[in-house]
């Protein structure tokens, strides 16, 4: 019998993420056996009919966790009195589009949700973007949304941890469970430091592991970058379970406290947190104290990765500047 109850909204619930993430939060994978879900289901009106399926088959699975699910394109409908909105629906990039362009488009987007959540979410309703460009879309939607705390911000950068992890995985033949804290610092996108400095392998620096720092420094780092353009290359469509598993791991992250010892990867507000600029929303390596999470301190970074994480602070900088006008 559950204990608590828990209203989920996932916005582009008919696409694939949200095809391969739903079913999974209904079934009690994320906020655990004892809290009950009201699934709170958003599209456009060009969707309804798969969103209609989908609800089907939540209603098909009988999932005990499950209460209620409401589809609808209707914004005050979708946002009322939520707990946790996942943003997942966005604008993708299309040939010849420049990414500034993609940040216009989805900024209309992203500020009608922040106005949505500021009038119609709980006032301490935690909100998790994913569609892409995520940082910013994530600035947009926290810039527009004055009654939900800052702090309550976040943009998805676990799936950018995960592909590092795997990637030093099998360059040495170690399980992925053995790589830990493998943050990755800045935006979602080319510029991000997959910072394998402060990584560890069963308990070894990566660069004990890996004695090529060159390899570390180009062919490791640039798959990172670019590997979500590599998945689309080959499969004809972007990241879409890898994807959803990396939300259900972020929100995991986010609702259950922080072994010692050990981080994990999500963009937050930044608080000026090694020389970010207050208010971007950044990836840094995050902590979870009790309920209440913490950029981890201390870190110290060499030149290389000063400039690296330099690179990704600017490109997150022009991003703004690209979007000021909205507000």
């Amino acid at each position: 019998m559950a204990d608590s109850r828990i209203r989920v909204l996932l916005t582009g619930a008919a696409g694939q993420i949200g095809y391969a993430l739903v079913f999974r939060i209904a079934s009690g994978e994320v906020f655990g056996d004892k809290t009950a879900i009201d699934l709170s289901l958003l599209e456009l009106e060009s969707a309804l009919a798969p969103l209609k399926g989908v609800v089907m088959e939540l209603e098909d699975c009988a999932f005990p966790l499950l209460r209620s699910v409401v589809a609808t394109t209707d914004s005050k409908t979708a946002f009322k009195d939520v707990d946790w909105a996942l943003l997942v629906g966005s604008i993708p990039r299309k040939t010849g589009m420049e990414r500034g362009d993609l940040l216009k488009v989805n900024g209309g987007i992203f500020t009608t949700q922040g106005k949505a959540l500021s009038d119609y979410a709980k006032p301490t309703c935690k909100v998790l973007v994913v569609g892409n460009p995520c940082n910013t879309n994530a600035y947009i939607a926290k810039a527009s949304a004055p009654r939900i705390p800052a702090r309550n911000f976040f943009a998805m950068t676990m799936l950018d941890q995960n592909r590092a992890c795997a990637q030093l995985a099998l360059k040495t033949g170690c399980s992925v469970a053995a790589v830990k804290n493998m943050a990755i610092w800045g935006n979602h996108s080319a510029t991000q430091f997959p910072d394998f400095y402060h990584a560890t392998i069963a308990g070894k620096s990566v660069t004990q592991c890996i004695a090529d720092e060159s390899w570390l420094k180009t062919v490791f780092m640039e798959t990172v970058q670019r590997r979500g353009a590599e998945v689309i290359a080959a499969r004809g469509l972007s990241s879409a379970a890898s994807a959803a598993n990396a939300i259900i791991e972020t929100l995991r992250y986010l609702t259950t406290p922080t072994p010692a010892n050990t981080f994990f990867s999500v963009a937050v507000s930044s608080d000026g947190s090694y020389g970010i600029e207050p208010g971007l929303m950044f990836s840094y390596p995050v902590r979870l104290n009790g309920t209440a999470w913490e950029i981890v301190p201390g870190i110290k970074h060499n030149a290389f990765a000063q400039e690296r994480i330099q690179i990704t602070h600017k490109e997150l900088l022009a991003e703004k500047e690209i979007v000021k006008k909205l507000f």
